[in-house]
């Protein structure tokens, strides 16, 4: 029987018992914190399973995409461990419980139309304790006692061990089934998790029955197709042997099951497969969290060719096979095929270049661990090596754990976490969430939201929370204790957030890139500010503080949302809509949306590209957005069934779950997307679009951030006016900024080094002819194109590497800056050349060695200290001291001596810190080279008196 026959014989099996099907979930579900990937099919349902939802279904069933990484080391070494695989299971919430489930199971592995397995070969195990499953099992199925094994919490209860060990939560005991085929071991196919306890604290009596028991049960697909096709491994079913065919033909070697290429293969095909089924829904390899398993995989599966003697990328030549084998369910694959192979192949490539060093770097750590009698490898250069060559700490402890090495993974992560990297282990969570919130969930199950048709409504408080400071453990709960009224807090109270929780409100809580409403909830004695509003399942939460009186449980108040704030944050949401859509006109359908934050009149957007988007396209992407806004067009919202909705084009996220029926927002005849946000009644409305900066966010990834409405229009205001300024200043044209700005800073420059020099340079102050003085109607910029000014500031900005609203003052402050430097010129050039000839022929003789003591007006401080070297360049034997003023209260001591004094005991900071002080100064320095300031010019004489007194008390020296 085919894979793909068990996976739908499966869910017609329990559609035909009352369940309903219900799609996988994606790989990565983003409204559960405490896993990076779905680990298995009940994750989807835990609201359901605690009842904090509404139930449209009482029975589900489905076929879940999952992907673990715990028993990675097993993969291609045993016969069912992999990392991507696929649970089939059945679900009950409060409905049918231990004896439906048990006979279900066994009707659909044992009767004829469905799996027809030979009930001989089959046995089970139920919990210790559990005599309810026992005897379900040995009285109604008739299995006898000797084929019933009655295991301990740590085999057979859920999670394992919970009794004892915990966690607390909803847990229960469970009953496997296993396979026994005629040659080979026992095989575990279906587990029936029977949650029907609320563990509380340690034993005894620890087990609270639940008010409502349920069912889950998990059969791992590959492993059943593997019992159903007498294959020995799940790698050589159908669906998963020719990947590892291909895998082999690839790499260039015969596939042989029981050889260590044999082995590498089966791990190559794994990997491919699961990083393939991942990057579809745009979870591309990167450095935290999912992105970084993703990662790890593709690097170990490099690994495994480059121990077959690989040195170029390979992996993405897999991807073709293992979506043909996919793309029945999820025929999805085939639309990203190209993009899932060079996403691939670009990790390959990146990891290729670096890891023959790292290999060998590795190995010198080895060698070095011999020599020094360590077994353990350390944490830290496990982390570096990771930074420098990008060898996953997993893949490091897997070449250690071949020479029996150990390894410091607490060290390993404390260096990560000095790096901010994320290794991507993730929490492992799992049901039992038991805060104030979870309570009003319980209680409400979910929140009626007004806000698509009003900013304001009146709702009944139905729960009130105030933020403490105490946390039990690692858990997300941030709601700690329920009230039955807030009140203005005290002053050593301000710091703690305040909750309120309603039957119905307008406040659009958080969610699809679109921040929470704020505004205030009145009520009969009180106000209350909302500064956020979050949600938690599908209850909203007003995040802020009672500032008037006080609010209760059970009063209705009045929900005022903030229009304002509102209107600003529907432009930018409906933005993204339009950006979106420019975006796939220009870089193709690839660039789906990856992630987006939209705030008042601004947006980031996250999107799927393989390279920077260059400025041409970056310019055609803005101009076609702004087009479509100006062209105006209405904005709708319509619900309907999710089929129909992919039938009228409406864009489908890889990596997003959407709910049946869904919500499609249609802007004009070009963009229809699925959103649950708010959104402006015409495009036109959004006012204006403008693009401020893209960048990389990670590999395959790139972010675009833009402004709209008021702040795009006051963005404007102040780049024109800032262009009017340069203009003005510099008396250009408008075309001729950046000429003048590049001018302006080349003479800067000029100056600056003329001034070290001490000599005149011909090329300071003279402009180039272009930029001249125009009269006042040249510079006038009123209705020229503001792209176009734009586009001016930003290569003007460019070649000072300024942003565009710093570039006025930063000219301003340039011009400033040559106007004090021509000063100094003209300073340097009235004190007349300095003759450092006629210095040293002039120098005082003291003992063996020359000393030079003298006051330079008007020089340019910049020219002490080489002055001081071109002295010691011409003469062996030399000690220096020069003083100079820089305006009425500014004075500047420079002290040098030669090579050869130094190391005969005399020192330049000595020096500097004996003489300073006069004029009302300090400072210090090295022994050949010094350098001090001070506040009395008067005192420069008395200065250098002293320091010619300090040297001549030094005439004989060691």
């Amino acid at each position: 029987m085919k894979t793909n026959e068990i996976r739908q014989k499966y869910l017609e099996f329990f559609q035909g018992k009352g369940h309903t099907i219900v799609p996988s979930d994606v790989l990565v579900p983003k409204w559960d914190k405490t896993v990076l990937f779905t680990p298995a099919g009940m994750n989807q349902f835990k609201d359901h399973f605690l009842g904090k939802v509404t139930l449209e279904y009482t029975r589900a069933t489905t076929s879940q995409k999952c992907l673990r990484t715990g028993d990675i080391e097993n993969v291609g070494r045993t016969a069912y461990h992999h990392t991507f695989f696929e649970m089939l299971g059945n679900f009950s919430f409060g409905d049918y419980f231990k004896r439906e489930a048990i006979h279900w199971a066994w009707e659909f592995l044992t009767d004829k139309q469905w799996l027809a397995i030979n009930p001989n070969q089959l046995t089970v195990s139920v919990y210790l304790d559990d005599d309810e499953a026992a005897n379900i099992w040995h009285n109604e199925i008739g299995l006898s006692l000797d084929r019933i094994a009655r295991l301990g919490e740590h085999d057979n209860f859920w999670p394992a061990g919970a009794p004892t060990d915990g966690p607390d939560g909803v847990c229960g005991p469970c009953s496997e089934i296993f396979f026994h085929p005629e040659n080979g071991p026992e095989c575990e196919i279906w587990n029936l998790v029977f949650t029907q306890f609320n563990r509380q604290g340690d034993p005894p009596n620890n087990l609270i029955p639940l008010p409502n028991k349920n069912i889950d049960t998990g059969m791992g697909l590959e492993r059943i197709a593997a019992t159903m096709q007498g294959a020995s491994t799940n790698f050589h079913i159908d669906t998963l042997r020719p990947i590892v065919d291909a895998a082999a033909a690839v790499v260039g070697v015969k596939y042989d099951p029981l050889s260590e290429n044999g082995r590498r293969l089966r791990r190559i095909a794994d990997h491919v497969r699961a990083c393939t089924m991942a990057i579809h829904e745009n979870v591309y390899p990167g450095a935290n969290k999912e992105e970084y398993v993703i990662r790890r995989l593709l690097r170990r599966a490099v690994l495994q060719g480059h121990e077959m003697g690989l040195r170029e990328p390979f992996l993405f030549q897999i991807v073709p096979e293992v979506i043909a084998q996919m793309s029945q369910p999820y025929p999805e694959l085939r639309s990203t095929a190209d993009r899932v192979a060079q996403v691939i192949k670009n990790e390959e490539s990146n990891f290729f270049g670096s890891l023959d060093d790292g290999l060998a770097k590795i190995e010198s750590i080895f060698s070095a661990m011999q020599t020094a009698h360590e077994t353990t490898v350390r944490g830290a250069e496990a982390a570096e090596l990771y930074q420098t060559f990008g060898i996953p700490a997993e893949l490091f402890a897997g070449i250690a754990e071949d020479r029996n090495l150990k390894f410091d993974w607490p060290g390993y992560q404390a260096a990560m976490d000095q790096h901010g990297v994320t290794s991507g282990k993730g929490s492992k969570g799992v049901m039992g969430d038991f805060g104030p919130i979870d309570d009003i969930k319980r209680e409400l199950k979910s929140t009626e939201f007004l806000g698509y048709e009003s900013t304001s409504a009146t709702g009944l408080v139905r729960g009130l929370v105030q933020q403490v400071a105490e946390t039990k453990g690692p858990e997300t709960n941030w709601l700690q204790r329920r009230q039955s009224e807030l009140a203005v807090q005290t002053p050593d109270a301000a710091a703690a957030e305040q909750f309120v929780v309603l039957d119905r409100t307008p406040f659009y809580a958080e969610s699809g890139g679109q921040v929470g409403d704020s505004g205030f909830l009145v009520g009969p004695a009180g106000k209350f500010a909302v500064t956020d509003t979050q949600k938690n399942g599908d209850v909203f939460v007003h995040l802020g503080h009672v500032t008037e009186g006080v609010i209760r449980d059970g009063e209705r108040v009045s929900a005022v949302v903030d229009e304002q704030r509102r209107d600003a944050i529907r432009r930018s949401h409906s933005a993204t809509h339009v950006l979106h859509y420019a975006l796939q006109q220009n870089l193709g359908e690839h660039a789906q949306q990856r992630g987006s934050k939209v705030v008042e009149d601004a947006l980031r957007f996250d999107f799927s590209n393989l390279t920077a988007v260059s400025p041409a396209h970056l310019s055609a992407i803005e101009k076609l957005a702004i087009a479509k806004i100006e062209a105006g067009g209405a904005v709708a919202a319509e619900i309907l069934p999710l089929e129909q909705a992919k039938q009228a084009g409406a864009m489908m996220l890889f990596g997003e779950k959407y709910p049946d029926p869904v919500r499609m927002i249609s802007i004009g005849d070009f963009s229809k997307e699925l959103c649950g946000g708010n959104h402006v009644k015409e495009i036109g409305d959004v006012l204006s679009f403008e693009i401020v900066s893209e960048e990389s966010v990670s590999s395959g990834t790139r972010r675009i951030q833009a402004i709209t409405g008021a702040k795009a229009i006051e963005n404007q205001r102040r780049i024109i006016a800032a262009a009017i300024r340069i203009t003005e200043n510099l008396s250009v044209t408008l075309p001729e900024i950046p000429m003048a700005v590049a001018a302006l800073a080349e003479q800067v420059k000029l100056l600056k080094k003329q001034l070290t020099l001490g000599k005149e340079s011909s090329s300071v102050g003279n402009r180039p002819a272009s930029v001249v003085a125009r009269n006042s109607t040249e510079i006038a910029v009123e209705g020229s194109n503001y792209f176009a000014i734009r586009e001016i500031m930003r290569t003007a900005a460019g070649r000072l590497n300024v942003p565009v609203l710093e570039l006025a003052d930063r000219v301003a402050a340039m011009q400033a800056e040559t106007q004090a430097l021509q000063k100094r010129l003209e300073q340097l050039n009235a004190a007349g050349e300095i003759n450092v000839d006629e210095m040293i022929e002039k120098a005082e003789i003291v003992g063996d060695f020359k000393l030079i003591v003298a006051e330079l007006p008007g020089i340019d401080p910049n020219q002490l200290k080489p002055l001081v070297d071109q002295i010691r360049k011409k003469i062996n034997s030399v000690a220096v001291f020069f003083a100079t003023s820089q305006g009425a209260d500014k004075v500047l001591l420079v002290a040098g001596i030669s090579r050869d004094l130094v190391e005969r005991g005399l020192s330049a900071g000595d020096w500097i810190k004996e003489v300073a002080p006069i004029v009302g100064g300090g400072g210090g320095g090295k022994a050949d080279l010094a350098q001090a300031g001070g506040k009395d010019p008067a005192k420069i004489g008395s200065a250098l008196e002293a320091a010619r007194t300090f040297l001549q008390g030094r005439k004989y020296l060691k």
